[in-house]
């Protein structure tokens, strides 16, 4: 009796005929060697499978390398397995939680009584070459849910069964993967075996909540990273220490930007003056740049009536997040976004087809509650501003005015120096509005975005509960991706608000809205601006200008006199006459990365003249002060 055969259709639709039960690194291999050395997994009839499955039927085969994101992926989960078994073969007693990848990297928690330290992290690391080196298969294994609990019981592995407890019930069956003697609750796919990860470096230990509350059990973290090639990770190590130098905190405090205080409290953002100076540059920028776009400035409240918060649907829908207070027995909701007072501005007298579209505009202070362990510096507070605008417009209008929000963020990005990426978010689980205008509102973004030929990825359910976004991700120096401008589509608010405006038949119509922000939460845009620049600002947004350095007191009149010029020209500018070594004084100013230093001696008096020095140590040779007026003028362009 002949063997069984079926039909494989490879990537470059040739066909194979394979036997029943050859499995997808065989029929890889059969089809091309060269091939098998970067496959991590595939796609077996548009579902992603690990190499070692059998093929049972006639099927398509698609190959996932570790050239793709989702093959790195893979590649980075496996090694996140192979690191928690190193750290269950060496601390006894340890508690397995959950270990998935993340931007770049991979890392898994950990309940253990006593702390990791950072030699533990090389003994990790050591166990984990050992268990490569090894080649241990990935062996999937579908079980019951039934006997999956019973199995996690049985090794008192408490965190898998939670995990497994709190599947849906409609999950019948669950799949666990084994290598070596190591055992987890995963849904894969994984890499064939341990001894295809090439590269992998353990980074750092952190705190984490169990499921991100802080309810629960503090966990330890351990990060780690992986690639295909040696010379990809030492490019992102290399990455990591720039990101280290540039770290916002840090140089927040160096260069007397701000600070963020316990006695305050966390995620609480106070401002130095040369914080609040940069604050106010960007500020006053982004106020001109909407005057220049028809939009119009308002203010709003900071606390609003409860029941307004119950109409818009934050209060179902994201209460977690928001403050309450209370004020003569009324319950009153510290505003999270500044959308509410924008359409009861709209709503306060009659509107016509011919006063839309409206523009309101406000760098609107919010407050959200943002649990203590994803607080970070400028990036993640309690407390921000946002650039806040709302547009109210016909749905004619809605097109024209959507493209109007992306030429405002394209032009924003040119000019603070980013270069970014675009992704449609669309419907989330949990979400306000029929089905309708969801659609609608998907349809206008992606009709815009297509107009302006701007290509964009697609981010299944990450829309706001209220209506699609379309996100811009800028990338900052180190390739690092921000979250930034959005515009949010919205048919829901304006409907739940009853705004209405009348058209040219005379009846009432409904405007739609849309929510948008150009660089977002100014703080976290700060955050990323001084670590984009490590510090160094352009000459425009520079806290300090130039500072006047004298070489000995007898040239301090002298200062003064430019020192008063310098400030009646709008320069930003600061001055050191202390009776100290003109290097020191330099090497400071280059240190707090002023961008020019006016050295005041002899010659500059006699001359009456200015000699400046660029931070990066080039002299640019005598000048009048008026000419360095200029030459600063110059260099801040039309943004000063």
């Amino acid at each position: 009796m002949s063997e069984e055969v079926i039909t494989v259709t490879m990537p470059d639709k040739a066909t194979l005929s394979l036997p029943v039960g050859t499995n997808v690194r065989e029929a890889i291999g059969a089809w091309d060697q060269g091939v098998l050395a970067s496959a991590v997994a595939a796609y077996v009839n548009g579902k992603p499978v690990d190499l070692s499955s059998a093929l049972l039927e006639p099927a398509e085969v698609s190959i996932i390398t570790t050239s793709s994101r989702e093959g790195l992926q893979i590649l980075r989960h496996s090694t996140a397995h192979v690191m928690a078994q190193a750290v269950q073969d060496m601390f006894r007693g340890v508690q397995i939680a959950i270990g998935p990848t993340i931007e770049d990297g991979f890392y898994y928690d950990f309940d253990y009584e006593e702390s990791f330290t950072p030699d533990d992290l090389e003994k990790i690391d050591a166990r984990m070459r050992e268990i490569i080196a090894a080649d241990h298969v990935f062996q999937r294994r579908e079980v019951s849910r039934e006997d999956a609990l019973a199995l996690f019981e049985g090794r008192g592995e408490k965190y898998k069964v939670e995990l497994i407890n709190d599947l849906p019930a409609d999950v019948l069956t669950v799949s666990i993967y084994k290598q070596g003697d190591y055992l987890d609750l995963c849904r894969g796919p994984h890499i064939y075996s341990t001894g295809a990860i090439k590269t992998t470096k353990l980074l750092n230990i952190a705190g984490a909540y169990w499921r991100g509350d802080e309810r629960n059990k503090m966990l330890q973290r351990i990060y780690g990273t992986g690639f295909a090639d040696p010379a990809a990770l030492a490019e992102h190590l290399h990455l990591l220490e720039e990101a280290k130098k540039r770290d916002h905190r840090r140089l927040g405090r160096e260069l007397d930007l701000f600070q963020i205080n316990e006695e305050a409290g966390p995620g609480l953002v106070i401002y130095h003056p040369k914080g609040a100076i940069l604050r106010t540059i960007i500020e006053d920028w982004e106020k001109k740049e909407h005057q220049k776009r028809g939009y119009d400035m308002v203010i709003g409240p900071q606390i609003l009536k409860a029941d307004l918060w119950k109409k818009s649907g934050h209060y179902d829908n994201y209460r977690g997040n928001m403050y309450f207070t209370e004020v003569e027995g009324q319950t009153y909701g510290v505003k999270p976004m500044n959308c509410l007072a924008h359409m009861l501005i709209y709503k306060s007298r009659i509107r016509s087809y011919r006063d839309l579209p409206l523009r309101y505009f406000e760098l609107g202070t919010v407050h959200r509650h943002e649990k203590t362990g994803v607080l970070q510096g400028l990036l993640r507070v309690r407390e921000f501003t946002q650039d806040d605008a709302h547009i109210l417009c016909t749905p004619e209008q809605l097109n024209g005015e959507i493209k109007g929000v992306v030429d405002f963020v394209d032009y924003a990005m040119r000019v603070f120096g980013f270069d970014y990426e675009v992704e449609l978010s669309t419907r989330p689980k949990k979400s306000i509005g029929s089905d309708q205008d969801w659609e609608m509102a998907e349809a206008a973004l992606r009709q815009a975005l297509k107009e302006k030929g701007v290509v964009y990825d697609i981010n299944e359910g990450d829309g706001a509960f209220y209506g699609p976004k379309i996100d811009f991700k800028l990338k900052d120096a180190l390739k690092r991706k921000w979250q930034c401008a959005t515009i949010q589509c919205d048919f829901t608010l304006p409907e739940r608000f009853e705004l209405t405006y009348i058209g040219v038949d005379g009846e009432k119509h409904r405007p739609v809205m849309l929510h948008r922000v150009i660089l977002g939460a100014i703080e976290r845009f700060m955050g990323v601006l001084i670590e984009h620049h490590a510090g160094a600002f352009p000459v425009w947004l520079a806290p300090v200008q130039a500072v006047i350095v004298t070489v000995t007191d007898q040239h301090i009149p002298y200062g003064e006199k430019v020192y008063a010029q310098l400030q009646k020209a709008g320069i930003r500018v600061d001055k050191d006459f202390r009776n100290e070594k003109l290097g020191y004084k330099i090497r400071e100013a280059q240190m707090q990365k002023i961008p020019y230093m006016l050295v005041m001696g002899d010659r500059e008096v006699e001359g009456a003249q200015v000699s400046p020095r660029q931070r990066d140590g080039k002299n640019l040779g005598s000048m009048s002060v008026e000419g360095f007026i200029a030459q600063v003028t110059e260099k801040c362009g039309q943004y000063a």
